[in-house]
């Protein structure tokens, strides 16, 4: 079996969530409930078999179907009969003929002197408008299963539908604590796929952290070698994980799918989108962008600056699928004929440009997490400033609120290039832009791939400095 790679933040709050079980036992109440909820293909579900596989407990792993009919049940209870419950063959002699008795017939074969776990994986599939499938698991929870010592774990995809499980007014609110699961992180990615630290974050922005896409990267292996390789199998993850995802997220949204697709191309303004997805109307593209928004695809900002601004920018939020949608959706035909080649000369020409506005999010996440250093404070905002006309486009800016700050306490500038780095004339860029933004004199920082040849900056940040807070 293949080493389980990161996820040890939520293997952890795993295992403290069934030691609290533990220790409740002979309690009224010894049951937990744990909802995870993440994007789909990101590993929710192996990080549940590899904790139930470390915790050494009775438990039953169950992935509902679409419906609520018979059939859904019937694989629920083959899953409980098969399970390692100690009682689970009552199941083959009793099925269930509905929600309510499998929940509860599951709730009598739950061990009272030990701890278990129950996972429902992709919960969403079983909801509905009305709430029934949530009542029916509610009433459940409250009258039986939490009076077992069991470990709960719901899981899903959909995210809205994920988050709205424990909202106010729905059955289920607050008998659940929320779990979500991101991608991996650079450092993760760099243990998975044996790169530096630089190298890592090319790796990350192509698989998105995605576990799936990360395995097949042989260790040590060079961006290039890993896509001639991935690309030239039609079925690879890199090629089909987008593929299923969206089918799945948007089955009968065309116009979602067409203003993620001009998102993707690198469109970014709302002007500049409706155009791209075929000169939709406005109203139509602002449900587009509200659903996109809401199902965590893609994400609106607004430049963080001391004055209001109305000069909205959209980015896809995962960074497989920013690239999927650049490189790969629109040119599948030429991948399934075997000619990933041509391809592969597009990223290639592509890479430099791409990459450079996609490393932004990352960026600012990493310095979120790695400031104070350097001399350069820690923020509760990193975000980045431009205007309408783009003559001023500032990468980063440190502040204490978004989007509109009372204070501003740094400027910064990427440049990420392989041979080139942070220079005079990079930095007096920086400089004529931080004038038109304010006119103290807030610290200028440089964060480049190849190092600074300029003495001018506050504080440098490369690769390994970014990389630094993901490891710890």
């Amino acid at each position: 079996m293949a080493d389980f790679v990161g996820r040890r933040r939520e293997l952890a709050a795993l295992g403290q969530a069934l030691d609290e079980v533990r220790s409740a036992i002979g309690a009224q109440r010894p049951g937990r409930c744990v909802i995870i909820r993440g994007r789909r293909r990101i590993g929710k579900s192996a990080l549940v078999e590899e904790f139930v596989r470390r915790s050494r407990v009775p438990y039953v792993f169950h992935t509902a179907q679409l419906g609520l009919g018979a059939e859904p049940l019937e694989e629920f209870a083959h899953d409980v009969a098969s399970s390692s419950l100690p009682e689970a063959a009552i199941f083959d002699e009793a099925a269930p003929g509905n929600w309510t008795a499998a929940l509860r017939q599951l709730a009598g074969v739950l061990p009272q002197d030990q701890a278990s776990v129950v996972v429902l994986d992709e919960v969403p599939y079983l909801m509905d408008d009305s709430g029934a499938f949530e009542s029916i698991l509610q009433r459940a929870w409250d009258r039986e299963l939490s009076h077992r010592p069991v470990l709960l774990l719901l899981i899903g995809s959909d995210l809205s539908m994920m988050e709205a499980l424990t909202s106010y007014g729905r059955p289920f609110h607050q008998r659940g604590s929320e779990m979500p699961v991101g991608p991996l992180n650079v450092a993760e990615v760099a243990q998975m796929t044996g790169l530096d630290a630089a190298s890592a974050f090319d790796a990350a922005l192509v698989t998105g952290g995605l576990p799936i896409v990360c395995a097949r990267w042989r260790t040590g292996e060079d961006l290039w070698s890993f896509l001639a390789r991935e690309l030239a199998d039609p079925l690879s993850p890199i090629v089909a994980s987008a593929q299923l995802s969206l089918a799945a997220e948007f089955p009968d949204q065309a116009q979602a799918r067409a203003v993620l697709e001009a998102i993707g191309s690198g469109e970014r303004t709302f002007t500049n989108i409706a155009r791209a997805a075929g000169g939709i109307a406005h109203s139509t593209l602002t449900r587009a962008t509200d659903l996109l928004i809401d199902k965590r695809i893609v994400a609106g900002e607004l430049p963080v600056s001391l004055q209001p601004s109305k000069e909205r920018r959209y980015r896809i939020t995962d960074t497989y699928l920013r690239f999927w949608l650049a490189f790969l959706g629109p040119h599948l035909p030429e991948i399934d004929r075997i000619r990933s080649d041509l391809t592969l000369d597009r990223i290639k020409r592509g890479w430099t440009s791409w990459r450079g506005r996609a490393i932004e999010p990352l960026i600012r996440e990493s310095l979120l997490r790695l400031l104070p250093a350097h001399a350069i404070p820690a923020v509760p905002v990193v975000g980045g400033f431009w205007t309408r006309s783009n003559d001023v486009e500032i990468d980063v800016v440190g502040a204490d609120r978004e989007p509109i700050a009372k204070r501003l306490l740094f400027l910064g500038s990427i440049k990420w290039l392989e041979n080139a780095p942070f220079d005079d004339h990079d930095m007096l860029a920086l400089q004529r832009h931080r004038l038109r933004v304010t006119d103290q004199p807030l610290p200028l920082i440089a964060i480049s791939r190849a190092g600074s040849a300029t003495k001018h900056a506050d504080a440098v940040f490369g690769p390994d400095d970014l990389i630094t807070p993901w490891q710890s």
